[in-house]
């Protein structure tokens, strides 16, 4: 039933906040990652697990938000949920180890994962019918503001406080929000009282946490432990094997699959999944990948970081109700992607042709690119993941692409971590056959950082030794720029591989966007 009044506003602004809450934190670590790996005595490739933890919960709560909702009612689970994810938050500032950071991120990410869906599925009921579009609308804006704002608040914090601030800015958010959730959001007729009507597949739930989890562990510390000639690695693969394997059979045999993939029957919704999963790899891995660079090669600060995204995101945002209102009017999604796509492209090959002494201004038109080609391919991809589906189905379809969408993403990191470190390796290797005795520039600069530090300190034995570390600190710094600029290259590819799926689109039939942003609060 609509919401009229002060309290439509309120509702409103509590589902507003709240999502906008959970997305800030999909992207506010980034910035941080070089400050907490040193905080906590950790490399990058270690730190990266404060991400990938957060959405591999994403990935295994957000299908089963809806049949939570209406196991618990919807209210009761979306006040726990925030509960769960301000509590989550405050434990995460007070981690003083990766171990228990990780955890309490995991956590963090149960709870936010259903902030997101289930903020959507109370908005559009707060809005009559006729009005849902309004609801979608400010409910884009907010999908594109939230990870907009996460690295230039995370960069302000940084500068001006610590990392843990990142996490403890979220607990008087929660509790506001929870008070405002609790006081003036109405209960469904009937909510919660269906729990014997309900069947949980607890099967497919732990056989996808358990799939997903193991083939993330391989994937990030495979190249460290030299792939399978380590017996961990080779046990957590056959888990990964097998309990996806087993995820899959359990959700095509049973009568009530935690996620229904007999809709991936449907070629237009098979061919948006894949299409769904380049664009999760290319979103969360750019994100991770530019504040690294941008911060060790460039020394950027947080700050520098966040406010560097913040204006091309911008444009990113007008963009987005403007892409809707097309979309509304019956336009095509395909044109919408093949932009979309390009202009990834683009921002991918442009950011790996980047040097150390690039400056926020270099970075502009690239991000601009990324910006304005998440906004040409959210809604389409939404509308295409349903199109020939029937209206039953558009739940299950519209959830099985938000799924996908966090799996992309948590293997993108993955990926790009193990990439990272194989790339950093072979530069480094490559680069040792010029820093050798005999080559006359390495003699010439030895020579030189030599003079200077035997200046400033009269001992020529650790001038020596101090004009080697400081080749050795500017080799290496040079095999990660090029370990980083191939990682942007990497995700280029990405997209130029599924690009020529594009022309298999078909647009005969395609899915009312206000019936489908509908079903996308419906899904979670």
């Amino acid at each position: 039933m609509a919401t009229k009044g002060f309290g439509r506003l309120i509702v409103v602004l509590t589902t507003i906040v709240a999502a906008v809450m959970e997305l800030i934190d999909t992207s506010i670590v980034n910035v941080a990652l070089t400050q907490m790996s040193g905080s906590l005595g950790v490399n990058i490739e270690d730190i990266a697990w404060v991400i990938t933890s957060y959405a591999i919960a994403n990935v295994i709560i957000i299908p089963m938000t809806g049949f939570l909702a209406e196991y618990f009612g919807r209210k009761n689970y979306y006040i726990v949920s925030m509960v769960i994810f301000t509590i989550a938050s405050y434990m995460c500032a007070s981690s003083y180890n990766l171990v228990g950071l990780v955890f309490w991120r995991f956590i963090q990410g149960i709870g936010g994962g259903a902030l997101l869906s289930t903020s959507q599925a109370i908005l559009f009921d707060a809005f009559e019918i006729k009005d849902r579009p309004i609801a979608a609308g400010i409910f884009g804006m907010g999908l594109i503001l939230g990870p907009t704002l996460g690295p230039t608040l995370g960069g302000y914090l940084i500068d001006h406080q610590s990392w843990p601030w990142i996490f403890m800015i979220n607990v008087p958010i929660g509790l506001l929000a929870t008070f405002l959730a609790y006081t003036f959001i109405d209960k469904k007729p009937g909510e919660g009282t269906h729990k014997s009507e309900i069947t949980i597949d607890y099967l497919g739930i732990i056989l996808l946490a358990v799939g997903v989890g193991s083939l993330q562990y391989v994937l990030e510390r495979g190249q460290s432990q030299d792939w399978f000639a380590s017996d961990l690695i080779v046990i957590t693969a056959v888990t990964a094997v097998v309990g996806l394997s087993g995820f899959i059979w359990r959700q095509l045999t049973t009568d009530h699959p935690v996620v229904n993939l007999r809709v991936l029957g449907n070629r237009s919704l098979a061919l948006t999944t894949i299409f769904t999963f380049v664009v999760g790899f290319g979103l969360f891995t750019s994100v991770f990948v530019y504040p690294i660079f941008v911060q060790r090669i460039s020394g950027w600060t947080p700050g520098m970081t966040g406010l560097s995204l913040l204006a091309p995101t911008a444009i990113g945002v007008i963009m987005f109700p403007i892409v809707g209102r097309r979309m509304a009017a019956g336009a095509s999604p395909t044109p919408f992607i093949v932009v979309g796509f390009l202009l990834f492209i683009a921002f991918s090959w442009i950011s790996a042709g980047m040097n150390a002494d690039a400056n926020s201004w270099n970075y502009y038109i690239p991000l601009l690119f990324r910006a304005m080609g998440i906004s040409m391919v959210q809604l389409p991809l939404i509308t295409q993941a349903v199109a020939g589906l029937k209206p039953k189905e558009y739940p299950a379809g519209i959830a099985l692409n938000n799924m996908i969408r966090q799996l992309g993403g948590s293997f993108g990191i993955a990926i790009a971590n193990t990439f990272i470190a194989v790339k950093f390796a072979q530069h480094r290797s490559d680069l040792l056959q010029y820093v050798a005795p005999g080559n006359p520039q390495y003699d010439a600069r030895l020579s030189n950082l030599t003079q200077n530090f035997l200046a400033k300190t009269g001992d020529a034995t650790t001038a020596a030794l101090d004009a080697l570390k400081s080749i050795d600190y500017a080799l290496e710094k040079q095999a990660n720029m090029l370990a980083y600029l191939d990682t942007f290259r990497l995700v280029a590819y990405f997209f130029i591989a599924v690009f020529p799926l594009v022309l298999l689109i078909r647009n005969k039939k395609q899915a009312d966007p206000a019936s489908a942003a509908k079903a996308a609060a419906e899904s979670h």
